[in-house]
């Protein structure tokens, strides 16, 4: 698939003229991350942003004593480094491949004249800027105020809500990952996965998590519930 065909296919550029979309494909760079490479780290210049074609992206911060603290895990079609290529400014986080995967890359100062000749594409970048603030609104909210069994069912709730037509979770990231998302350790995460388990919430394997109680989930999360 040519490069304008596939832009034309991103939820990001929806509703895009043909021709807008081959305004981009002339900016637009393909490029190939291994797992474990690293896409930027916090503090770099912001030289561009990206739009995932396949595989995962893990955005996190480390701590000054090394603890990472991960605020996204993106999947295809998902952008990153938008928001510092808007600001004119560095990362604020820093960005890792946790699989294979390939990329559109927008530099940053051709993006930024582009969209000034064409301000539909603005526009479309500051609806997904409002939904990715929404998203770590909800994370800090989380971690400052829910404990553990709090902060899990919150997530299953906003995993759940990308898909509503089936309770079944797919787990696109390792336990280790969950853990560092909901700021606590693998160890807590189990016991309180088995706990769930037990009092009929959800029920997990390795590769997924099926919501069983979702009403039961929401009291949990709103702290309105114990676990047993």
């Amino acid at each position: 698939m040519d490069i304008t065909s596939i832009i034309a296919s991103i939820p990001l550029f929806e509703g895009l003229s043909p021709k807008q979309c081959a305004d981009l494909g002339t900016i637009a760079v393909r490029k190939y991350y291994s797992k474990g490479e690293y896409f930027f780290s916090e503090g770099d210049d912001a030289a561009g942003f990206y739009i995932i074609l396949s595989g995962k992206v893990k955005i996190f911060k480390l701590s000054p004593d090394g603890k990472e603290q991960i605020f996204h895990i993106l999947e295809d079609h998902e952008p990153f480094g938008e928001a510092a290529v808007f600001a004119g400014s560095h990362y604020p986080a820093s960005a890792q491949a946790l699989s294979e995967t390939p990329v559109i890359f927008f530099p940053t100062h051709k993006f930024i004249s582009l969209i000034s000749q064409e301000p539909s594409l603005a526009l479309s970048m500051l609806a997904l800027l409002s939904l990715r603030l929404r998203k770590l609104t909800i994370l800090v909210e989380n971690l400052s105020l829910k404990e553990v069994p709090g902060r899990l069912s919150a997530y299953l709730l906003l995993l759940n809500e990308n898909n509503r037509s089936t309770p079944v979770i797919e787990l696109g990231v390792s336990k280790n990952q969950m853990a560092s998302l909901l700021g606590t350790i693998p160890e807590t995460l189990s016991r309180i996965l088995k706990r769930m388990n037990d009092d009929k919430l959800i029920k997990s394997d390795a590769r997924s998590i099926t919501i069983l109680d979702k009403a039961g989930l929401i009291e949990l999360a709103e702290g309105l519930r114990k676990l047993g």
